[in-house]
């Protein structure tokens, strides 16, 4: 497994996915974008994951895009256009890949997440932090403005907060990131991991149909217009109060039990 970009641990109804590179800082190089696409693709029809925890190796989330990489990708003829459109949107189809699941992502985060790295975080659903752990969007500092990070980042916190990080290229530590709702939670570094699997634990003790109908809705109602966003939502929860594990959920708590749901 050392020499595996990507691994994999499995514990009970969660999927554990580390990015292996940490020599690397995890930089998001051709193989390990290769490697989170084919995963995300085996999830989508995993029946026995609930919830995906997403962490890095070392000392750092993920740095990134591989600028090595990047760089030589400019030795092509056209100066390297038809490799850079491609890693873009090799990219974001990752990132979409993660909001396209239908279980939840929890990023756990530690050391830094900076450029594309901090994209990956702002993609995830949710994301605990190590205390100290440091966010940027600090491509401006090399002369490449953040546009594909911009993305998920301006979905995540207010749009002056996403642009003041953007344009000035500066960092802000895990505390900020959840005062500016980037973040969840922040724990010790040594509680990281624990927390992280608290979080996780207890999504995955919900009604597993239930947390999927309504990740999608979430994200299908937070593109649309105030009207349209309420006539879309009702329709769902008519469609899950119908279930018949839904009927048993209400039926459970009006006699005060706990419901008897498949496991």
């Amino acid at each position: 497994m050392a020499d595996e970009v990507l691994t994999r641990e499995d514990r009970v109804h969660v999927a554990e996915l580390t990015m292996n590179r940490p020599a690397a800082l995890n930089a998001l190089s051709d193989a390990l974008l290769a490697a989170l696409s084919d995963e995300f693709a085996r999830l989508e029809d995993d029946r026995e994951t609930r919830v995906v925890v997403l962490r890095g190796a070392g000392k750092a989330f993920c740095a990134g895009h591989d600028l090595r990489e990047m760089q030589a990708g400019r030795q092509a003829e056209d100066g390297g256009r038809t490799y850079f459109a491609d890693l873009f949107a090799r990219c974001s189809a990752v990132m979409q890949q993660i909001r396209a699941l239908p279980q939840p992502v929890i990023a756990e985060v530690h050391g830094v997440a900076a450029a594309a790295g901090c994209q990956l975080v702002a993609s995830c659903d949710m994301a605990v932090a190590a205390e100290g752990t440091r966010f940027g969007v600090n491509g401006v500092n090399i002369g490449l403005f953040c546009s594909t990070p911009m993305v998920a980042l301006s979905r995540n916190v207010a749009p002056k907060q996403a642009f003041e990080m953007l344009t000035t290229g500066e960092f802000v530590e895990a505390a900020r990131a959840r005062e500016i709702g980037l973040v969840n939670r922040v724990a010790l570094p040594d509680a990281l991991r624990d927390e992280t699997a608290a979080l996780a634990d207890t999504v995955a003790g919900k009604l597993e149909s239930a947390v999927k109908i309504g990740k999608r809705a979430f994200y299908e109602q937070i593109e649309m217009g105030l009207a349209d966003a309420y006539a879309h939502t009702s329709a769902v929860m008519v469609e899950n109060m119908l279930w018949r594990d839904t009927d048993e959920g209400i039926q459970a708590f009006l006699e005060k039990r706990k419901p008897d749901w498949p496991h």
